[in-house]
């Protein structure tokens, strides 16, 4: 019964985001401001799963500018949890067949979400060019997920690099976003505990160059799979309350 009440409610969200969404977003469409606007309107819709969210921002985060954003990808409930924490003026970056989504996949593009094409090796790398280009000229932060997939509860996946070409390319440093583990969120049950979303401090790119990727990509993946551990195990005390 739970189960069924939460899919009607989630059905219900999904067609009123994208009427009203929709109709907000054509007033200024693929306008930057859209995505922080649906982030947190999304993440609400954690206390219908039973999810306690609690997102922490380090002092001054208001105040990084232009970033690119990586966070862990865990499953669906990225959309209502990690998605809280996206800050002002940040797009993020997702698979062109997002677009094809019922609902979901138009208002994702009219919010102003940059779309590449994985199957395509070249453009895909022309599109971290596009978002370099795009941070430059627009002054936006970017979101992206760095494992390329869902971990779907194995953790911290290996790291892709072009989040990491993207902010070498445009100056600008990376912000790691960590959300503690949610694979084991039931629908079927009631209270599905405390879920803790936490953005660090940036990591400069000054000085580094593309030989020094895979070194950026190295110190932020160790830094994020070592909060998620601090994340997961402050997450199971509080939820065991």
């Amino acid at each position: 019964m739970i189960l069924i009440l939460r899919l009607v409610a989630v059905a219900i969200f999904a067609i009123v985001m994208f009427v009203f969404g929709c109709g907000y977003c054509l007033f200024s469409p693929r306008n930057p401001k859209h995505v922080h606007t649906f982030g947190r309107l999304f993440s609400k819709m954690s206390r219908v799963f039973g999810i306690k969210l609690e997102i922490r921002y380090p002092e001054g985060a208001e105040k990084f500018g232009a970033s690119v954003y990586v966070g862990n990808h865990q499953n669906n409930f990225d959309l209502f949890t990690i998605a809280g924490a996206v800050m002002p003026r940040t797009v993020t970056v997702g698979k062109k067949s997002l677009v094809w989504l019922p609902l979901f996949g138009q208002l994702y593009w009219l919010t102003g979400n940059i779309l590449i094409d994985r199957a395509n090796r070249s453009k895909a790398v022309g599109t971290i060019g596009q978002v370099v280009d795009k941070i430059k000229q627009l002054q936006v932060s970017v979101w992206m997920f760095p494992e390329g997939t869902r971990s779907r509860g194995r953790g911290l996946l290996p790291f892709k690099t072009g989040a990491f070409h993207a902010a070498i390319g445009a100056g600008v440093p990376v912000v790691p976003v960590v959300c503690s583990t949610t694979d084991k969120v039931n629908l079927n049950r009631w209270d599905n505990g405390v879920v803790i979303v936490e953005v660090l401090p940036p990591i400069s790119t000054e000085g580094y160059t593309k030989e020094d990727v895979r070194e950026l990509s190295s110190q932020c993946r160790d830094m994020m799979e070592a909060k998620l551990t601090e994340l997961n195990e402050e997450a199971a005390q509080r939820s065991a309350k």
